[in-house]
């Protein structure tokens, strides 16, 4: 086991850097950087100076002067070769320190911290509701196979799954966030303007009374794959041989059920519980957060990427995409401690 988790620890590095390599690549050759972006900005504010027969940086249809420009690729880093970049950007990165963001102005470790309550709560409550609904409503499905309650629960959770969640959230808008029908739920922020001065029962109520619409929007949709795989995978436990011989010798279903199925149709669904939980954190819907004026993660991705605030793009690509492979490794590890039939130390 410990050989097996150094050889994955150990490819993560190649892995990370591949990643990080390929994205740094890219934004070498994606137009409109932040160097561009100012030299335009001082261009047209220079333009207005000059009609005011003041003086400024822009020299008409010359642009910028070379040493302005000079002074502007030194300030984000572009003066520099890009392979030394690169170097430099690793070395920093692997002590967590991402650098500034241009367009916001403030570390990128402290501007990620301000996004994460937004997606934790979406993350979190989204995680808790998929887990604690789909699995006993899986099993119920598996044990009913083929009943009514199978039938309506199928059509109800494929119908939510049809349905994309900034579609769904737009409807619940409107009836019940004081469109065209109900005033119940409020339309933006995670709480209320006045949530400092409320008590703490008040404070969790008001969080709860915010977060309602957007959790049903982004849940619904993701109900219908953890219901299929949960009662696939119990039907087919159900269906094997020892199933029959544990209810030959009289068991009854109820232990049948939880006692020989549950363990050994529980493991393909528990075992990306790790990888989930720790993903959920750093959850983020652009779509949803835009809809319920939700200032999070995915808002904040899509901003970096269109303002071209590469720090904030890769710093957060570097520490995702870590996360992501220590999940994968949590969640292979799980097997075993679910399974201890399972073995990562090969065949014998």
């Amino acid at each position: 086991m410990a050989l097996y988790i150094l050889k994955r620890l150990l490819l993560m590095i190649p892995t990370l850097i591949g990643v990080m390599l390929l994205t740094f690549i890219v934004t070498q050759f994606v137009p409109g950087g932040p160097v561009e972006r100012m030299m335009a900005q001082l261009s047209g504010y220079g333009a207005g100076k000059e009609a005011a027969g003041s003086t400024s940086l822009y020299q008409g249809n010359k642009g910028l002067d070379q040493e302005r420009v000079a002074q502007l690729k030194k300030l984000y880093g572009f003066d520099k070769p890009p392979v030394q970049r690169f170097i430099e950007m690793m070395r920093s990165y692997l002590a967590f320190d991402f650098g500034q963001s241009y367009y916001h102005h403030m570390s990128v470790v402290e501007l990620v911290v301000s996004k994460l309550p937004v997606s934790m709560s979406l993350g979190l409550w989204s995680f808790l509701i998929v887990y604690s609904v789909c699995i006993p409503l899986g099993i119920a499905k598996a044990v009913r196979d083929g009943s009514t309650f199978d039938v309506i629960s199928s059509t109800a959770i494929l119908i939510g799954y049809a349905i994309p969640g900034f579609v769904l959230g737009i409807v619940l808008i409107v009836l019940f966030g004081g469109g065209s029908f109900f005033n119940v739920f409020p339309l933006r922020g995670l709480v209320s303007d006045n949530w400092q001065e409320l008590s703490l029962g008040a404070k969790i109520l008001d969080y709860l009374w915010h977060m309602i619409l957007p959790i049903i929007a982004s849940t619904v949709g993701s109900l219908a794959v953890m219901t299929l795989l949960t009662k696939n995978s119990f039907l087919e436990e159900i269906r094997k041989q020892y199933v029959v011989t544990a209810r030959a010798k009289g068991l009854e279903e109820r232990q049948v059920l939880y006692k020989h199925v549950f363990r050994n149709a529980i493991i393909p669904i528990i075992t990306g519980f790790p990888g989930s939980f720790i993903t959920a954190f750093f959850t983020g819907s652009l779509l949803i957060e835009t809809i319920f004026s939700l200032d999070g993660m995915g808002l904040l991705a899509y901003e970096s990427v269109m303002n071209r605030d590469y720090p904030v793009v890769l710093g957060t690509l570097y520490f995702f995409t870590l996360i992501g492979l220590i999940s994968r490794l949590l969640s292979d590890l799980s097997y075993v401690l679910v399974d201890p039939r399972i073995s990562f130390e090969g065949h014998q």
